[in-house]
């Protein structure tokens, strides 16, 4: 037997207070069919209430879904949010750019496989931020985990148009199927890195700020492994700001694959960012685990949307955003997970730790999508 969720005017509302973490509780609110009630959202600032990135959040979420119920007070410090139906289909929608895509991208992520139609959306803002991971991230790191987890042809991230912060005029296209169950996911054996990849990109500026960038990490990296090749990306643009960045991942015999990145600040040389992100992504991979810590929450969702049966991950230090999701686990759909710390001692010396985080699924069935 399954346990089937049916989205309606739901009785209970969770209640919660702040501006944090709200992009986990509207998509928990979503999957889950729960209403929240969200207060004094900032209700102290100089600028109070929900931030304009915030408000076009809620935007696409009323966009991927149908029938929704949404309130905001005056001042933007209390939200009401009642879930409708995901529905899915082709989507456009324009990202503040405050936040970049990345911020959006996720959601999307873990919302597109319960829908009713395949979602097939175009989102346009900037795809390269400095408090949001990259759109090349979540290709280069997350699309390759999303496959092991959803067998589809049909996943892709397309970049159509670069847009570098704050004034990107980028475009985006991610495509998802639907999925009637998740299968259970073991993810628990590390393996050795093979290779090492990245891309360096440029736009509006001299060419040859990769070069500079690509020097500089893979003065860090050769010392460790000898297969590295960075790819690199020259855009002239016409209405984006000036920046350059580069993303680095390092992939595992069996697949597991850590991601590092770094973009342009203000007076931040290529150099730098080169040593920096490559120093990352070795500390990265020193942590451990088989999924990266930008994206511990997404395999975490979709164990417990999953079968009876057990899954399990290896992950490696929780992030606090991870620590946080998992209490909101336990709001929603009541289920804790069973955390083993793992130690690798050398020397008597603890050198890495790991945790492995085993939960049962509680059968979630997408009822929207249709019999065929």
């Amino acid at each position: 037997q399954h346990v089937v969720f049916f989205w309606r005017m739901s009785e209970e509302v969770l209640k919660y207070e702040g501006s944090n973490f709200l992009r986990q509780r509207l998509v928990l609110s979503t999957l889950s069919g729960k209403s929240i009630r969200i207060n004094k959202i900032r209700q102290y600032d100089d600028h109070p209430g929900l931030k304009e990135s915030e408000a076009n959040l809620i935007r696409l979420l009323d966009k991927l879904t149908n029938g929704s119920r949404i309130e905001v007070n005056e001042t933007g410090t209390s939200l009401y949010y009642n879930p409708g139906l995901l529905q899915g289909g082709k989507i456009e929608h324009d990202c503040n750019k405050q936040r970049g895509i990345g911020y959006y991208l996720e959601v999307v992520i873990m919302l597109a496989p319960f829908a009713k139609m395949s979602v097939n959306i175009t989102l346009k803002g900037v795809t390269t931020a400095p408090d949001d991971p990259s759109v090349d991230y979540y290709k280069m790191c997350v699309l390759p985990l999303l496959k092991k987890i959803i067998s589809s042809d049909d996943l892709d991230i397309k970049i159509n148009q670069r847009g570098v912060w704050p004034d990107g005029e980028g475009e985006i296209y991610f495509s998802c199927p639907v999925v009637r169950r998740m299968r259970p996911i073991i993810m628990i054996d590390e393996d050795k890195v093979k290779r090492i990849r990245g891309l360096a990109y440029c736009q509006k500026v001299n060419p040859g700020m990769t070069n500079r960038m690509i020097h500089s990490a893979r003065h860090v990296l050769n010392k460790y492994l000898p297969d590295v090749y960075i790819y690199t990306d020259y855009i002239k643009g016409q209405n984006s700001s000036p920046g350059y960045g580069l993303v680095l991942v390092s992939e595992g015999s069996s697949g597991i694959i850590h991601a590092a990145e770094g973009c342009s600040m203000s007076s931040v040389l290529p150099e730098d960012i080169g040593k920096d992100t490559a120093l990352r992504l070795i500390q990265e991979i020193v942590t451990g685990g088989c999924v990266d810590s930008v994206c511990q929450t997404i395999p975490l969702l979709f164990t417990v949307l999953g079968y009876h049966d057990v899954s399990k991950i290896r992950l490696g230090h929780l992030t606090s955003y991870t620590v946080e999701f998992l209490r909101h686990m336990k709001d929603f759909f009541q289920v804790v997970f069973k955390i083993d710390s793992n130690f690798e001692i050398v020397d008597n010396e603890i050198e890495r730790e790991s945790v492995i985080l085993t939960s049962v699924g509680i059968g979630y069935s997408n009822v929207c999508k249709p019999n065929k």
